[in-house]
């Protein structure tokens, strides 16, 4: 009995521990495509006109404002987690490749759109 025990113990353990493996497997990834312009976080999707929207940006950027996407074709505003990144399109329409997390875009790539 106690043999039989050990065993239906040991077997229990096995199926528990590779169920669990079948779970592990890399995560997928699940990038996003973005479409909009570089804006910062003051303006968003309005720019004071007639405007020059790349001079606008980097003014109030240095002013405190962050770098966002502006996305008028969804009428939305993105916070970037990557202000380095963004801060070489500023003003400039673009695409970007990346994850959406409430809120705010995580970008692995920004690049011109065409």
């Amino acid at each position: 009995m106690r043999r039989l025990m050990a065993v239906a113990t040991l077997g229990s353990a096995l199926a528990i521990l590779s169920s669990g493996l079948s779970f592990a497997g890399p995560a997928q990834d699940t990038q996003t495509v973005f479409y909009g312009n570089i804006s910062d976080s003051k303006c968003g999707l309005k720019h004071p006109p007639p405007g020059d929207y790349k001079a606008c940006t980097v003014t109030c950027v240095k002013a405190g404002a962050a770098y966002v996407l502006a996305d008028a074709g969804h009428n939305r505003v993105y916070k970037l987690t990557n202000q380095a990144l963004a801060s070489r399109f500023p003003g400039q329409s673009v695409v970007i490749r990346g994850h959406l997390h409430g809120d705010t875009i995580v970008p692995y790539k920004i690049e011109l759109a065409k």
